[in-house]
């Protein structure tokens, strides 16, 4: 380190972390590091981008744990909560932990869910009727009492009850030993309240200095005011680019008809009069309404519809009036307080879908064998609502491997709250005044030499993508891609459809090689043969774009089928579009280029993960290399060397699977 970084407490506190983990200097980890303390120190909001490889997570813990004050560290995904809480904060603490001015103290907040209930494992859980039964009948029964059985076993041991160290199990298992915040009794009134695994996190969260939680906790404490996290001065959110999604899928609300006639049976068992019967006549009135409507954005809601909302939402009303009101002397009736909370939560959606807010988008999705029409809701936009809840109150500091796009923070710091012409340069701080929210945007570059071991290859001879799925041009494409690395692929499809006719393609013409398709297996499994075997193909979904890490030889080919725009009857993108047109913006940029730009970085950052790895990255959208918005969505990549000439890319390919080989 040079004297000037060693001078200040962050850059000696992490220089000694890095020493004790085994690890090595990087400068952009203490560049980072540096603007993270001064960020918190000087109460200014910051936006960093640290590629892959650059110890991001490091860079931030360092400051944290050594600002006067408490932090939160959000993320969006569970792997990295899980990555901070049992791996990076132990380590660090017991590096560091001893060092003048670090507070070790930490703890993890996840939402009510992810821990098993004492109550209902001991009391029962409820029927369709609201009655609780001991064990839910059929193939569940034995893997239930399995769970209740470790769930006993961790509040004698003292366990966090949490739901990643239960034995393994499915959805719909779990929520048989688990409860929602609405079906919760609270710790005043449950006789297990004391032991509660959720109390007992809080009551650890509450005497720690840095509390991990997820970005929807963030959400629903700031933007929303329901108190989830104890009192903190500043937030470092983690994985960034998602939380304008993560914020606006814990603001979205779903209602169908069997939800309103279940809201209804339930109420039957507490209510005198008539007002669970209104209600299930209200829900069949929803039913008639949602059947008869065509799927897709309201933008206008239909009488019948606009007619039923208002019957579901004075019946359920009405219903909550008639429930019986407890006296502070009377015990807990766990069945009553579920069942009044199913109809609150009716009402409330029903209200907010009836007031036909401009703040709202409100559409029907259609209905399949399975899952019934349905209603939904949410925000058109949600950046006001993090500027004025959560900017304006605390210092957030935002990081990701992927903000700048387009060669520009500009697009994702918008859509986060933060104005360009409030953007200040590092180290000249200015200080929050009326409405003016200062921030700094750096990006601290990545350890990896893009342009050297990386080709970004797209196939400009190709005709463009249709609606029709993958051509008989872009199937043979992606067969002579394969062939040439001999496996080593990953495949990143805009559909379901797409990535099983490729696979289909290659195993018919490829048969030497192994070809998995998602959905033969569960994730972490296809993950799992991918990694083991080099000769092996791994043609998915969008949920493989960045829950995938493949270091090494394992992948050595990313493709991706076309620019994953959304798709134009999305009904939240295309609202959020329009309404950018509306405000003299450039909605289709703005909107719909921004998002594919994020998912294109992150696609292609599956390829280098380490400082050895060699790939190319073959985009097989003629339009990266046509269309105007293909330099935004090119400059939004990491900087590889770029090449239109399918012969190159495959000789590349060629070159590697025989180095691998011999």
């Amino acid at each position: 380190m040079s004297a000037e970084q060693t001078t200040t407490p962050v850059a000696e506190a992490l220089g000694a972390a890095v020493e004790a983990l085994g690890g090595h200097e990087r400068a952009g980890q203490v560049r980072m590091a540096e603007a993270v303390a001064s960020a918190l120190g000087d109460q200014e909001h910051l936006v960093v981008q640290a590629g892959t490889g650059t110890g991001k997570s490091l860079a931030y813990l360092v400051p944290a744990l050594l600002h006067d004050q408490r932090v939160v560290v959000a993320t969006a995904t569970l792997a990295l909560q899980h990555q901070l809480v049992e791996r990076d904060l132990p380590r660090l603490v017991e590096a560091i932990g001893a060092r003048p001015g670090v507070d070790g103290r930490f703890a993890v907040l996840k939402g009510r869910s992810n821990y098993a209930c004492l109550h209902r494992i001991r009391e029962g859980v409820p029927d369709d009727q609201g009655t609780l039964v001991d064990v839910p009948l059929g193939p569940m029964a034995s893997k239930v009492l399995e769970l209740r059985t470790w769930a006993e076993k961790q509040a004698e041991d003292g366990g966090s009850g949490e739901r990643d160290a239960a034995p393994r199990h499915t959805d719909r298992e779990w929520r048989q030993v688990s409860v929602g915040h609405r079906d919760c009794l609270g710790a005043a009134k449950c006789p297990f309240g004391e032991e509660c695994f959720v109390e007992v996190a809080r009551e650890k969260a509450h005497g720690s200095h840095v509390i991990v939680t997820n970005h929807s906790m963030l959400a629903i404490d700031a933007i929303e005011g329901i108190p989830m996290i104890p009192e903190y001065d500043a937030v470092v959110v983690d994985e960034a680019h998602e939380l304008v999604a993560r914020v606006t899928q814990a603001a979205t609300a779903e209602l169908s008809a069997p939800e309103v006639e279940r809201a209804a049976r339930r109420s039957q068992r507490h209510v005198d009069g008539t007002e669970a019967d209104d209600l299930a006549d209200a829900g069949d009135t929803l039913r008639a309404a949602l059947g008869e409507a065509r799927p897709g954005r309201l933008d206008e809601i239909p009488e019948a519809i606009a007619d039923a909302l208002a019957l579901v939402r004075d019946a359920a009303r009405a219903a909550m009036s008639a429930y019986p009101k407890s006296s502070d002397g009377d015990a807990p009736d766990a069945g009553l307080q579920q069942a009044r909370g199913t109809v609150q939560e009716v009402f409330t959606i029903a209200e907010r879908m009836a007031a036909s807010s401009e703040a709202d988008v409100l559409w029907l999705a259609e209905g399949t064998e399975r899952i019934p029409p349905r209603l939904c809701i949410a925000p058109l936009q949600v950046w006001a609502q993090m500027r004025e809840k959560l900017l304006t109150e605390k210092t957030v500091v935002f990081t990701s491997a992927t903000l700048k796009l387009g060669g520009d923070f500009g697009p994702v710091a918008g859509s986060l709250g933060l104005k360009a012409d409030e953007r200040t340069e590092p180290g000249s701080p200015q200080p929050r005044t009326g409405d003016r929210l200062p921030w700094v945007g750096i990006d601290v570059g990545s350890p990896f030499d893009y342009a050297r071991q990386a080709i970004l290859y797209v196939a400009r001879h190709l005709p463009p993508p249709g609606r029709d799925g993958l051509g008989e041009a872009c199937l043979a494409e992606i067969v002579d891609l394969v062939d040439a690395a001999d496996g080593r692929a990953l495949g990143l499809f805009s559909s379901r459809r797409a990535a099983e006719a490729a696979a289909e393609v290659v195993r018919a013409r490829l048969p030497h090689l192994t070809t998995l398709a998602q959905g033969d297996a569960q994730l972490p499994e296809l993950a799992a043969q991918f990694l083991a075997d080099p000769h092996t193909v791994l043609f998915g979904t969008l949920s493989l774009w960045q829950g995938l890490d493949v270091p090494g030889d394992t992948c050595q080919l990313v493709m991706i089928d076309r620019i994953p725009f959304p798709r134009p009857d999305d009904p939240l993108m295309s609202a959020r579009q329009r309404a950018a047109d509306r405000a003299g913006g450039n909605g289709f940029m703005q909107v719909a280029a921004t998002h594919a730009a994020l998912l294109l970085a992150q696609g292609a950052g599956r390829l280098i993960r380490t400082t050895t790895d060699r790939g190319v990255v073959a985009i097989l959208d003629p339009r990266l290399a046509t269309a105007r918005y293909g330099a935004f969505l090119k400059a939004s990549l990491p900087p590889m060397w770029a090449t239109t000439d399918p012969a190159v890319a495959r000789q590349a390919l060629a070159r590697l699977a025989a180095g691998v080989s011999s």
